[in-house]
């Protein structure tokens, strides 16, 4: 009984210690002393690093990079943003919504076209799935894809939502995207292109989520199906093909589309590569994926990943069923 209690005891000295020295940096910053008081949090840092006080030296950096940042400090805040994510990677911190919570906050209050906030964001990712190098967190794209919708910086938006399991926000923007940025032409295709990617990236479920809620909110289109739009038919016959996965029904409906299909030279390079995952399509005879969907592939899942894809479609041609 004597140890957990002498614990508890250091918690509070140690919780009582950060925030008197908050209290002291605070009065700096308030008095406009910026740069030392800069200065007084990266020397607590490696001095709380070196003494092992990770969830001190997070804690505090945290708050300090939100102090600067209410001063538009921006430099200052995002050297301390950083901070707080080198914590996490030096450290056995466990991905927590909180913690992902946080990093998105410090990520929607840096300045959109600065430099640090894309290395930032780039750490947070890897740092988001234990540095393992591939996409990310889905609930931390998620929060960053909302950030980035209420940016109106939709594309990038687009990625993230694509990458998240949120296929019902990530139709909401298309929407606003739609109506706003496109021509009513193309009111098919911005959930088109959508779909055939998340198909891409073996996420069958969001791909049917971001259909239904797009075709239904969307106020240029009239409430199907059938639609008046056949690209969004043969979307939709799609996605009842892939639950059923049949191979002939799969290639008719490609085939009977075309028209719709030669819209955009990419739909047939998603086709190829949904028929793999779903249908058991064998890949073509090449050594990778090269051209636009490779491309593709390297811009939405990073250039390490693409190889992986690509090994995969090689070792198995079978269809993919996912949850």
């Amino acid at each position: 009984m004597a140890e957990p209690e002498s614990l508890r005891c250091s918690s509070v000295r140690n919780r009582g210690g950060v925030q008197r020295v908050e209290g002291k940096l605070r009065a700096s910053v308030e008095k406009g002393d910026y740069y030392e008081a800069h200065q007084m949090y990266r020397t607590l840092f490696f001095r709380y690093m070196s003494q092992g006080k990770h969830a001190e030296a997070r804690e505090l950096m945290y708050n300090g990079a939100l102090l600067f940042f209410s001063y538009n400090q921006q430099n200052s805040a995002a050297d301390l943003s950083m901070l707080v994510l080198e914590v996490l990677e030096k450290s056995d911190t466990k991905v927590e919504d909180e913690i992902l919570e946080n990093l998105a906050k410090l990520f929607s209050l840096m300045d959109p076209n600065s430099p640090e906030r894309v290395a930032f964001v780039s750490r947070a990712l890897k740092w988001s799935t234990g540095g393992s190098g591939k996409l990310g967190h889905p609930k931390f794209h998620q929060l960053l894809a909302v950030i980035l919708w209420k940016e109106q910086n939709y594309s990038e938006s687009r990625y993230h939502f694509l990458h998240s399991s949120d296929g019902e926000g990530c139709a909401q923007m298309l929407v606003e995207y739609s109506s706003s940025r496109g021509y009513r032409s193309e009111v098919d295709m911005f959930v088109a292109q959508a779909v055939l990617q998340f198909l891409c990236l073996k996420n069958k479920n969001s791909a049917s989520v971001v259909f239904s809620t797009y075709t239904e909110k969307h106020p240029s289109i009239e409430r199907g199906p059938p639609f008046v739009q056949p690209l969004l038919n043969f979307i939709w016959f799609l996605l009842l093909a892939v639950e059923g996965g049949k191979l002939t029904v799969f290639t008719v409906l490609c085939e009977q589309y075309q028209p719709s299909l030669k819209r955009d030279p990419m739909y047939n390079e998603y086709l190829d590569r949904i028929g793999q995952l779903f249908f058991g399509v064998p890949p073509k005879q090449s050594p990778s994926y090269g051209g636009l969907l490779g491309n593709l592939l390297n811009s939405l899942m990073g250039s390490g990943e693409e190889d992986d894809v690509a090994e995969e479609a090689h070792e198995d041609s079978s269809p993919i069923e996912l949850d």
